[in-house]
C-alpha cells in the first residue's frame, strides 16, 4: 500500500484488520467479508474513537470491498479513507441517478459516448458516436469522469501525515478505483487503463498488460470497440497529420488530429498556458482511445486538468501556488471539484483540520466587472453562511495559511 494512505483499522465481525490487507488482496478475506455481511450487515472504519458504519459491497465478479455509509462521509476523520466534503461541495451532486448509480454491486456510470459501435457491412461506424451537451446530467463527459476517479480515490485531498504523494501513489490508488465500478456496463477494469510508474524490473509486466489493453481496442466481429486511459502529460509535439501526445511513463504516444488538439487547448487553457508548464505543476489527461489498423492509438476525445506537485487538481497557476504552501504548511484540505456542473458556486478549498472547517478563495483576476460580480456573490454567500474565510488576491502578498493551534485530527 502507498505510503500516504495506508488507512484505518476495520472491524470486520470481531475481528480488527488494517484497511490496507483488506484492499490489496480482498480474496484472502473473503469469508471474513461474508461473516460480517451475514452477522452484523455492515463492517466498522476505526479512524475515530467511535466505529462508522462501512459498507460491504460484492462485484459480479465475487469481489469485495468496503465503500462509505452514505450520507456519512464527514464524519470520517480528515486523513481517513472513507472522508468526504458534503455533497453541496461536489459537482457529483448535480447529476441523476442514471449517470451515477450506487448499489450494493458498486458504482455503475453512464458515459456520455459510447465504448462500442456496432459496423455495417461494409465496416462502417453507425452514429457520431457523442451525445449532446445536454445529455449530462444523465451521463457523465470525459472531465466529469476524470474528476469521479480523483475524488474517489481520494486524490482531491491531502493531510501532512501522508509523507508523500508521486505517480506511484496515484495510480495505485486510481487502479483501485477502476477495480470497483462498471461504465456502461463493461467493468471499469477492462475498459480504464490507468499508466502505470514505470521501473526496468517491471518492464515485461507492463508491457503485457498494455498488449492486453490494445487487444481489447478495434474491431471485434462487427463492433468497434474503444477505450480509456488516465496518465500524466509529458509534452505534446506536432506532427504531420496532427499532435503526438507523450505520457509519463509511457513509450508508446498516442496520436491526435490538430483541430482536437486546437480544441482542448482552449477548453483546458490552464493545463496547457506558459505557467502551467512550471516545475511544480502537473498535467493530467483522460483519453478516449481508438486502435488505428495500424496498430497506434488514436485520441478521438480528451479531457485535461492542472494538478499541484502532490496531484491536487487546480483552476490556474495561482492555486497550484497556493495548494503547494498548505501543503507545505501541513495543512490538511481538499480541493472540490465540479465534475460537469460549471454554474455552481464552491470554494478554491477547504481546509478540514479546523472546526468548522475554512475555506479558501484564490482571487487571479482584476478589473473584469464578470469575475468581479462572481467574486461579491461568493463573498456574500460565504458570510450568510458564517464561513471562516481566508482570501488571497493575487499580485498582493499571500495571507498566512499555518495552522497554529491544530484543532483537528
Amino acid at each position: 500500500m502507498s505510503s500516504d494512505w495506508r488507512g484505518p483499522n476495520v472491524r470486520m465481525g470481531q475481528q480488527i484488520v488494517p484497511l490496507e490487507d483488506l484492499k490489496e488482496d480482498p480474496g484472502a478475506h473473503s469469508q471474513l467479508f461474508v461473516r460480517a455481511k451475514v452477522e452484523v450487515g455492515y463492517a466498522e472504519c476505526l479512524c475515530q474513537s467511535h466505529g462508522l458504519r462501512l459498507v460491504i459491497r460484492c462485484s459480479s465478479a465475487g469481489r469485495y470491498h468496503l465503500a462509505g455509509w452514505p450520507g456519512e462521509g464527514e464524519r470520517h476523520a480528515a486523513h481517513c479513507r472513507f472522508s468526504k466534503l458534503a455533497p453541496g461541495l461536489s459537482g457529483r451532486s448535480g447529476y441523476t441517478t442514471a449517470a451515477i448509480r450506487v448499489s450494493a454491486e458498486g458504482t455503475s456510470i453512464r458515459f456520455v459516448s459510447p465504448l462500442q459501435r456496432q459496423l455495417d457491412s461494409a465496416g462502417h461506424r453507425s452514429g457520431s458516436g457523442v451525445q449532446s451537451e445536454a445529455s449530462t446530467r444523465k451521463a457523465v463527459s470525459l472531465v466529469g469522469l476524470l474528476h469521479w476517479f480523483w475524488e474517489e480515490a481520494q486524490l482531491t485531498a491531502w493531510h501532512p501525515r501522508w509523507r508523500k504523494r508521486n505517480w506511484w501513489v496515484a495510480a495505485s490508488r486510481l487502479r483501485q478505483q477502476a477495480a470497483e465500478g462498471v461504465l456502461n456496463g463493461r467493468p471499469l477494469q477492462e475498459v480504464v487503463y490507468v499508466v502505470p510508474p514505470y521501473r526496468p524490473q517491471d518492464a515485461a509486466r507492463i508491457g503485457e498488460d498494455f498488449q492486453r489493453f490494445q487487444s481489447r481496442l478495434g474491431r471485434h466481429g462487427n463492433e468497434e470497440r474503444r477505450g480509456l486511459m488516465i496518465g500524466e502529460i509529458k509534452s505534446v509535439a506536432p506532427t504531420e497529420w496532427g499532435v503526438r501526445l507523450n505520457l509519463c511513463h509511457m513509450r508508446s504516444p498516442l496520436f491526435a488530429s490538430a483541430a482536437l488538439a486546437d480544441r482542448v487547448q482552449v477548453s483546458y487553457r490552464s493545463a496547457f498556458s506558459a505557467a502551467g508548464e512550471a516545475v511544480s505543476a502537473r498535467k493530467i489527461g483522460i483519453f478516449l482511445v481508438e486502435r488505428s489498423p495500424r496498430g497506434y492509438l488514436t485520441v478521438v476525445d480528451m479531457a485535461a486538468m492542472l494538478t499541484s506537485r502532490t496531484y491536487i487538481p487546480c483552476d490556474s497557476s495561482n492555486e497550484v501556488s497556493m495548494s503547494n504552501a498548505l501543503t507545505e504548511h501541513n495543512r490538511a484540505f481538499k480541493k472540490p471539484l465540479r465534475y460537469d456542473q460549471a454554474e455552481m458556486v464552491f470554494p478554491d478549498f477547504v481546509l478540514v483540520d479546523c472546526d468548522p472547517a475554512e475555506y479558501v478563495e484564490v482571487y487571479g483576476i482584476r478589473g473584469q466587472e464578470a469575475y468581479e460580480r462572481r467574486k461579491r456573490a461568493k463573498q456574500l454567500i460565504y458570510r450568510r453562511k458564517g464561513v471562516r474565510l481566508i482570501e488571497w488576491n493575487v499580485g498582493e502578498a499571500m495571507p498566512s495559511v499555518a495552522l497554529l493551534h491544530r484543532q483537528a485530527s
